[in-house]
């Protein structure tokens, strides 16, 4: 795979390495820039994949945190969790790295850093208020997409249902070129 830049999100690097030169990337874009969050979950973390990049922005003399409690389709109370730990740390950039579910929470916490607004005063669409975080994504799967879209997945428990009923004879005479709503 040949190395490029592609300007998206405003800006998409796919360079192999870039992950262990992060500070460099992060810097050139954010000199200021002293103390930095990673969203993660615990399995990633333990695979020591992350190691290079905490200790590019370590070596670089920043302050880097970690919250790596992040578990797939996050609740409310993950989101807020992690939110409490970025402001603990007065986080002035989010790092998302891993699946989905780790890269939305940052986008949340990026969001909710420095704001008032309730997290459950942004469900929905264009329901967010105020300047968020600078945002760095760096997915650790291929899939989601959550690293260039402007949607997050939180999940509440209330719209689960009670029971639900799977019987393959409703399935049975259905078209496959047809789209059920």
């Amino acid at each position: 795979m040949n190395n490029f830049d592609f300007r998206s999100v405003p800006t998409l690097i796919n360079r192999i390495g870039a992950a262990a030169n992060l500070a460099e990337i992060l810097l050139r874009h954010y000199p200021q820039l002293r103390r930095v969050l990673i969203v993660t979950d615990r399995g990633f973390l333990a695979t020591g994949l992350a190691a290079p990049s905490i200790a590019s922005l370590e070596n670089a003399g920043l302050h880097v945190s970690v919250y790596a409690d992040v578990q797939a389709d996050p609740p409310e109370n993950l989101v807020l969790q992690a939110l409490a730990h970025a402001r603990q740390h007065q986080t002035e950039l989010v790092i998302g790295m891993g699946g989905g579910s780790s890269m939305d929470v940052a986008k949340l916490v990026a969001v909710l850093a420095n704001s008032r607004q309730a997290l459950s005063d942004m469900y929905g669409i264009d329901k967010i208020q105020g300047q968020r975080l600078p945002l760095i994504q760096i997915p650790t799967t291929a899939g989601t997409g959550s690293e260039v879209t402007p949607i997050a997945i939180v999940t509440t428990g209330a719209t689960n249902a009670d029971i639900a009923i799977l019987d393959a004879e409703l399935t049975l005479g259905l078209s496959c070129e047809k789209k059920y709503p």
